[in-house]
């Protein structure tokens, strides 16, 4: 009696044992995946409440959006805080647009307004959208015959000038989509153009039917955006926004070349095209031209005028960082760090709150985890910026805020900007990190085909897909690459979507067309949190600089022929990259076969991971019989 009771008693005490002892971190990695964490319902409403109101950087509504990422951190058993910064931000006073066409057409007003569609949940908050502008744009009247620049690229110009068209004096007319708009800007400024218009073309962007119908953009849609090159405020160029800190005034921001010196104005695709109509002499190149039941697209100069007026007002705004934080168990002053804007131009659905949801289901799982008794061995901070809409300025305000000690501390940087805006898996980062992207994806099934994993999808079987690098200022990562060098990638499903920074991104638009049952946002959530977690748990951080020697080769093959017949010897650098790979591989091999046992940090052992689970068993049975026995 008393033996059958003691060995029915043994399983259910090493049962409740269990449940107090942490699982080998493999484990949670697992779990992280599992379908009783992860949940696209619970995306579905983050996105809903993130949405409801147009919320761009300095607005209450904004202010409301940090608030609710607050305590749904906070709620994930998360400790968080705001870090708030007073940066130099921009809205519009007063702007406007009118036409001169040829007799005998009449004079044209344009209304510079996105109309409201029909069944629009949001036409009762429409009047909060911001009025289409640009962002630093500079203030003036100016009035020019227009000529039709293509997308405004140097090379436009080019053809340009072949064609024996001058801009100088003139208003150009460029439709977006190939460049920043910044640049197309700058770019007329440096020709002579008095000013520009920028337009969204229907052959980029519109379709025969557009949203409600379509997820095109309507015909009056227009994209919206910051004409500023740089990161971070503009006033205070490497050093953080606070409330007494120096600033520069608006000649020394002119002078520094990052903001243009001509006025602009991005306008909709009907506008566009009725100018259009007014310009006459040579017929633009085949590939200049737009959708085919547009005009015939001339490149003038004239005989159409137009007159472009915009008042900019600049003012002082405070910025809301949302910052969350899982203290590390064993190296707590190391930082895995996890980060998406959360201002919008608009409603913002996919730009950026499909990432914003995305991030919050992120810390809802590694909150789940903890509960079941995970502690990462490093720290990971979770962060929600403001105001990157402007000039990626609530990260970089905050790197310059805590520069030495990110520089010496963070372990990697892991951003989502647009989680989501349509089907196919896209990825960039710097090339130490490009393991563990395809590892993650390797384990996360694909959204839209249950029979393969993103991976399966994403090379396909001839592996033409590739990791794009992180080059631009396109989003957050660049202030922790650019400024203070820190392992980086970025990654999305989709990549653009037509109705981009207008107010047509709205929830509507992402749950018709962006990702209709929200399983991409939650295929982005388990990548993007395996990846961290990999990084936060594992005793050596699984990089591989072989990646990024491979990268610095093919880098020194382009620039051999470059210089191709000049006096000029690579031989060092190649030597150089030649050790770096041969470091790298006696590194990766070192990982993959010694390190410190966990029972004995001075030693070394081969196979340590096996040696450790080898040792936990043998002393948890242990402990297990002697409480049973006892």
């Amino acid at each position: 009696m008393f033996k059958t009771a003691i060995a029915t008693f043994i399983p259910i005490l090493a049962s409740s044992f269990l449940l107090f002892v942490p699982l080998p971190k493999p484990t949670y990695h697992s779990l992280y995946l599992s379908n009783s964490l992860s949940d696209n319902a619970s995306i579905s409403h983050f996105l809903y409440a993130l949405t409801r109101r147009p919320h761009v950087a300095g607005s209450e509504a904004n202010s409301d959006a940090a608030t609710f990422v607050l305590s749904t951190l906070t709620s994930s058993n998360i400790h968080s805080h705001i870090a708030h910064y007073l940066v130099a931000l921009t809205l519009p006073s007063s702007r406007s647009l009118s036409l001169t066409p040829p007799p005998p057409d009449p004079p044209v007003n344009f209304e510079l307004r996105q109309e409201i569609y029909d069944g629009d949940p949001y036409a009762d908050v429409a009047d909060q959208v911001v009025p289409t502008f640009h962002a630093y744009a500079k203030s003036g009247s100016v009035t020019g015959p227009v000529v039709y620049v293509n997308y405004g690229r140097v090379e436009d110009y080019v053809t340009l000038k072949e064609m024996g068209v001058n801009v100088s004096g003139a208003v150009v007319l460029a439709r977006c989509g190939k460049i920043f708009r910044g640049d197309i800007v700058q770019n007329a400024d440096m020709e002579g153009a008095v000013g520009a218009l920028v337009y969204t073309d229907r052959k980029d962007y519109g379709g025969e039917r557009w949203f409600p119908e379509d997820k095109w953009m309507p015909p009056s849609g227009v994209q919206v955006g910051s004409v500023f090159s740089g990161v971070g405020d503009p006033t205070t160029p490497g050093w953080p926004s606070t409330e007494d800190c120096e600033r520069l005034n608006d000649e020394e921001v002119e002078n520094g070349g990052q903001v243009p010196l001509i006025p602009s104005l991005p306008i909709s695709a009907q506008d566009g095209e009725r100018i259009l109509r007014s310009i006459g002499g040579q017929v633009a190149k085949v590939d200049w031209q737009g959708s085919k039941d547009g005009p015939i697209y001339r490149v003038g100069p004239g005989p159409g005028t137009v007159n472009l007026s915009y008042i900019g007002k600049q003012y002082i705004g405070t910025i809301q960082n949302v910052i969350g934080v899982i203290e590390g168990a064993e190296e707590p002053d190391r930082f895995v760090i996890l980060g998406n804007h959360r201002d919008a131009w608009t409603f913002g659905a996919a730009d950026p709150n499909s990432g914003t949801a995305t991030l919050l289901e992120v810390a809802q799982r590694l909150g789940k985890l903890q509960e079941k008794g995970w502690k990462p061995r490093r720290t990971i901070i979770l962060c929600s910026w403001d105001a990157e809409e402007y000039g990626l300025i609530g990260s970089t305000e905050w790197v310059e805020d805590n520069r030495e000690m990110l520089a010496s501390r963070a372990v990697a940087y892991l951003n989502v900007d647009t989680g989501v805006c349509g089907p196919g898996f896209y990825a960039s980062a710097t090339p130490q990190l490009d393991g563990l992207l395809k590892k993650a994806t390797q384990q996360v099934q694909d959204p839209d085909n249950s029979s393969q994993t993103i991976y399966q999808s994403w090379f396909g079987s001839s592996n033409s897909a590739e990791i794009e690098r992180l080059g631009g200022g396109e989003s957050d990562f660049a202030a922790f690459v650019q400024h203070i060098g820190i392992p980086s990638a970025m990654l999305s499903y989709g990549s653009g979507y037509p109705v981009f920074h207008s107010m047509y991104d709205d929830f509507v638009w992402m749950q018709k067309f962006g990702d209709p049952g929200f399983h991409r946002h939650v295929a982005v959530a388990s990548v993007w949190g395996l990846i961290a977690l990999w990084l936060a748990d594992e005793t050596f951080l699984p990089f591989n600089y072989l990646s990024y020697a491979e990268e610095l080769q093919k880098y020194v093959k382009d620039l051999e022929h470059e210089i191709s017949g000049k006096d000029i010897n690579l031989t060092p650098l190649f030597k150089s990259i030649e050790e770096l790979e041969n470091s790298a591989t006696k590194i990766n091999n070192q990982i993959k076969v010694y390190g410190p046992s966990k029972h004995n940090i001075y030693g070394s052992k081969s196979f340590p991971g096996i040696e450790d689970a080898i040792i936990e068993a043998k002393s948890l049975n242990s402990r297990v019989m002697e409480i049973c026995t006892a």
